[in-house]
């Protein structure tokens, strides 16, 4: 029983560790895109519908 008690610990502590990691990317400009939105127009291939006047 005190092998669920360890277990939860180390698993909560691996979470806090994976958070903050998360976190400091997010902050640091990890998952900020600067490229896409330069060629996003090259790439957009959808028909835009009018709608139908009435």
């Amino acid at each position: 029983m005190s092998v669920i008690y360890i277990l939860l610990g180390v698993s909560i502590v691996v979470a806090i560790v994976f958070f903050a990691a998360f976190i400091m990317a997010v902050k640091n400009g990890q998952y900020d895109d600067s490229y896409t939105p330069s060629v996003r127009m090259l790439f957009e291939d959808e028909i835009v519908k009018e709608k139908p006047k009435k």
